[in-house]
């Protein structure tokens, strides 16, 4: 292994690291922080079968007085009502381990000790995006978490999505992520992969190849002493590369028409779906789901290449020479599959997680099934929502399929939320799951969110495809929205209040890429306190209610007190809204509770309409 001191600023990197940078430079930057700033509790200036809790807990909660049509709660009484909740105190509990470098994983985590002593200090510091949206932080995460090597976190914001600070610039003048600095020398290491071969050597050298409390093994076969697996992991890693390229081909590319398309002219299709549509092509045509594109064809095909890699072990996953854990290469593909699985469905109407529609990917599906049984893979997950919004930053602006627009216009509905005739995926009541991202083929809540609603994973796996009727898992769900919510309220009302018809208004100011960043938007001020009375009956319906529910009659009454005002109402839609587009997973929370607070604050949205 080469030392870190060989990879420091203004040495070459890897080729991967390479081809990522030309591509970005290609595409358009990169990017991949913060959607809403505000849901963190110090926030940063930026651009982006169970037991009786469902029962025990709103009755518990229920027992204070009725919502009133004036003076809504505090936050503080909010926080202190949550909190009283084994939801809440469990949250409030993993919270405060986590500030001392212990507790579960989070996006937030600035501190990873582990096993080991509190005192200790880390020899080295990871600097990452604050959100989990980079691929390549993410991936190194992972395997910081998987072999829980001791590591400070320092959060950096994308260039698509604030200003990097001065002192993090002169550390890495080009300002990419992820970057590695040796706590006593000062040096700096760039390039995920590099970072995660280094870290790998180095916690191996300190715990004997074996994680200080779990059986992990080493994260990359042993050139020597594993020749083959070594040989398979690196032959992996370029297929991973070949597996990107065609995505990149795929996805930010325009797709070549079949014969018969946009009336017979072809070069109408490709001008049309240049600019990220598919104009021009006739609606019999754009719903044949049989048509497969070029560039289409040789993803799916090297998709399948990979699934056959996949099919060649033991194990779900890529190496088996291990006591069934993933591996490095498991990571590295993780990441940009995640990434390639929300865009398929948006922007080409492939739910490659099907199944039915994709029955020669499955074991790739059973694969993403198993990484999703890891807690910390949960901490760094997106949702499809996320995504989307996230990767046009990065990687450049993409285009929608030629065919299938039926799907098209029905998952973009899904992922969006949008109220359509088929689908409301951010509406009370919600549906138990998502019909395009299943919350139970794995681990949908922190462990310690799970545990302390009583709620057990399936019998001899690690999935809760039980829990997906259960009012516990519902209420699990809607608590800790509410949690997120009432621990740093005001500045969220604040935060929302930018979306006031005089929000954003402070011109000039510094604008980023990414669509929905504007960090040095000023909210609007005359809506700022009815914004944030408005969210303390939200917070307390999602406390008080049934879960899953449609709040009564009196949240309604408490809801038009304080915001139905005619001359406040349309601004406080407006700020609700420009939250609820701002809630962004794994930052503000799990897909699993993230949907409920959408949905609240559709709830919200609908009864001041």
């Amino acid at each position: 292994m080469v030392p870190i001191s060989r990879r420091i600023i203004g040495s070459s990197t890897s080729s991967s690291r390479q081809f990522h940078t030309l591509i970005t430079l290609f595409l358009v930057g990169t990017g991949g922080y913060r959607l809403a700033g505000a849901f963190s509790s110090s926030p940063v200036r930026s651009s982006s079968g169970g037991n009786t809790l469902a029962t025990s807990t709103t009755t518990q909660i229920m027992a204070t007085a009725t919502p009133t049509t004036a003076n809504p709660m505090a936050w503080e009484e909010l926080k202190t009502l949550v909190s009283e909740t084994p939801v809440g105190s469990a949250l409030d509990a993993d919270a405060e381990l986590r500030k001392k470098g212990k507790g579960g994983p989070s996006v937030h985590n600035k501190l990873r000790l582990f096993a080991d002593d509190e005192q200790e200090q880390p020899a080295y510091t990871l600097y990452r995006d604050h959100a989990g949206w980079c691929p390549y932080c993410q991936k190194t995460m992972l395997l910081i978490e998987a072999k829980e090597i001791p590591i400070q976190i320092e959060l950096v914001n994308m260039r698509s999505y604030g200003d990097k600070s001065p002192s993090f610039l002169r550390k890495v003048p080009n300002g990419m992520l992820p970057a590695l600095e040796d706590n006593q020398s000062g040096r700096v290491a760039l390039d995920s992969a590099y970072i995660m071969e280094f870290l790998e050597d180095f916690d191996n050298s300190n715990t004997n190849g074996k994680s200080k409390s779990k059986n992990i093994s080493n994260m990359i076969p042993y050139r020597e002493g594993q020749p083959q697996d070594y040989a398979r992991y690196q032959k992996l890693m370029g297929l991973e590369r070949e597996l990107f390229r065609w995505w990149c081909t795929f996805m930010f590319r325009p797709e070549q028409p079949g014969s018969g398309r946009s009336g017979g002219n072809p070069v109408a299709g490709l001008v049309g779906n240049l600019f990220g549509n598919s104009q021009g092509n006739d609606s019999s045509n754009g719903d044949d789901d049989s048509y497969v594109s070029p560039s289409m064809g040789g993803f799916l095909q090297c998709l399948e290449t990979v699934d056959d890699q996949l099919g060649a072990t033991n194990g779900p996953y890529f190496l088996d020479y291990t006591d069934q854990h993933p591996t490095m290469v498991d990571f590295v593909y993780a990441s940009h599959v995640e990434r390639m699985l929300a865009s398929c469905a948006y922007w080409k109407g492939m739910n490659l997680r099907s199944p039915t529609d994709y029955p020669k990917l499955g074991n790739l599906q059973r694969w993403m099934d198993s990484l999703e049984q890891q807690e910390y893979y949960l901490a760094f997950k997106s949702d499809y929502y996320t995504h989307v919004k996230d990767i046009p930053p990065q990687y450049g602006p993409s285009s929608t399929g030629v065919s299938r627009s039926a799907k098209i216009k029905d998952y973009q509905a899904n992922i969006e939320g949008t109220k359509t005739a088929s689908s409301s995926s951010w509406t009370l009541p919600l549906e138990d799951d998502d019909s395009l991202q299943s919350l139970f083929k794995g681990i949908p809540l922190p462990l310690c969110v799970l545990e302390a609603a009583g709620i057990s994973p399936d019998s001899g796996g690690g999935s809760y495809e039980q829990a997906k009727t259960s009012p516990d898992f519902q209420t699990a769900c809607q608590t800790m929205a509410g949690w997120k919510l009432c621990g740093n309220g005001s500045a969220v009302a604040k935060f929302a209040a930018r979306g006031g018809p005089n929000g954003a208004k402070n011109f000039p100011r510094k604008t980023f890429g990414a669509e929905l960043a504007d960090p040095y938007a000023a909210p609007d001020s005359d809506l700022v306190d009815t914004v944030d009375a408005t969210l303390r009956v939200v917070a307390r319906a999602m406390l008080e209610c049934e879960a899953n529910s449609i709040p009564d009659e009196q949240h309604v009454r408490a809801l038009q007190a304080v915001a139905g005002n005619s001359n406040d109402s349309k601004g406080v839609r407006s700020s609700l809204a420009y939250l609820r587009d701002r809630i962004g997973v794994p930052r503000d929370l799990p897909l699993a509770s993230a949907r409920y607070l959408r949905a609240y604050l559709n709830w919200a949205i609908d009864v001041l309409e």
